[in-house]
């Protein structure tokens, strides 16, 4: 059993730092689409946070970032924070400590740090390479949504567990087998087989992927998914849309989404298939 202390001090430091007005929630509340599921989704209720407008260049918000959103320091290389505007309490990022782009490839270390955080709790993984794939942030960050033990990781967990047997989706993805949840050794040697797989390139040759992709993962499987674009109907989509929670605002077209149905979304930003 994991400690999930990590966690614990997550949801405390939340706590705190909402008081102080350094946490900002988003409200939300979940539409009942029947026609949609498994997949959840909510709408936004807040104002759109400014990393999720269009403009101009960003500050980088992790040099330096808040400390009242520090959990806590893995070594001198990895930091863990909450994530400012959460849907979900508790809401993790990893981020370098020293700037590293988004858009370059995961690197031995940072496997290491998720390593470490895995060790103590479980969850859902997810990582946007680029903006084209849903990242808002340029410098280098991988999220974990926590769970309980034996708490499914998402909505499409199960399919995505169909997925280990046989690839059905109409798109560009892989999906692998995990062997070692905790210690995470698995990942490095998956991260690149997909990436080679899936036309991203290879780390030893090409000083970044060659196209966006999303990245997902749990203690059973890692999904890679090569993606084509970022928005479709309105929907600005991450990964967490290839998990099964889709976010509205007020730019979605809910009607569309209604008739396509979510998977028809998702294959709209994604690549097509490749064999």
């Amino acid at each position: 059993m994991r400690s999930e202390l990590l966690w614990r001090r997550a949801l405390q430091r939340s706590a705190e730092a909402e008081l102080a007005g350094a946490l900002v929630p988003l409200a939300t509340e979940l539409l009942e689409l029947p026609q949609i599921g498994p997949f959840v989704l909510r709408r936004l209720l807040s104002a759109t946070p400014k990393h999720l407008r269009q403009g101009g260049p960003k500050a980088n918000p992790f040099l330096p970032w808040e400390r009242a959103l520090e959990v806590g320091r893995l070594g001198s290389g990895h930091v863990v924070l909450l994530n400012k505007y959460p849907v979900q309490p508790g809401h993790l990022l990893l981020i370098t400590q020293d700037w590293q782009p988004q858009s370059g490839w995961i690197r031995p270390e940072d496997w290491q740090a998720v390593g470490h955080l895995a060790r103590d709790t479980a969850g859902l993984w997810f990582f946007n390479s680029s903006a084209p794939a849903g990242a808002s942030q340029p410098h280098r960050h991988l999220q974990l949504l926590p769970r309980r033990a034996g708490e499914a990781s998402c909505p499409l967990a199960a399919m995505c567990e169909a997925q280990l047997q046989q690839r059905q989706w109409p798109w560009a993805y892989r999906i692998s087998r995990r062997h070692d949840p905790t210690g995470c050794s698995d990942l490095p040697d998956l991260y690149r087989h997909h990436a080679e797989q899936l036309g991203l390139g290879s780390p030893q040759q090409d000083c970044q992927p060659l196209h966006p992709y999303n990245l997902l993962f749990d203690d059973r499987w890692l999904l890679t998914v090569r993606r084509s674009r970022e928005h479709c109907a309105g929907f600005s989509i991450n990964a967490l849309a290839f998990a099964g929670y889709l976010l509205a605002t007020e730019k979605s077209d809910l009607s569309w989404l209604e008739q396509q149905g979510p998977w028809q979304l998702l294959q709209a930003v994604a690549s097509p298939a490749t064999g």
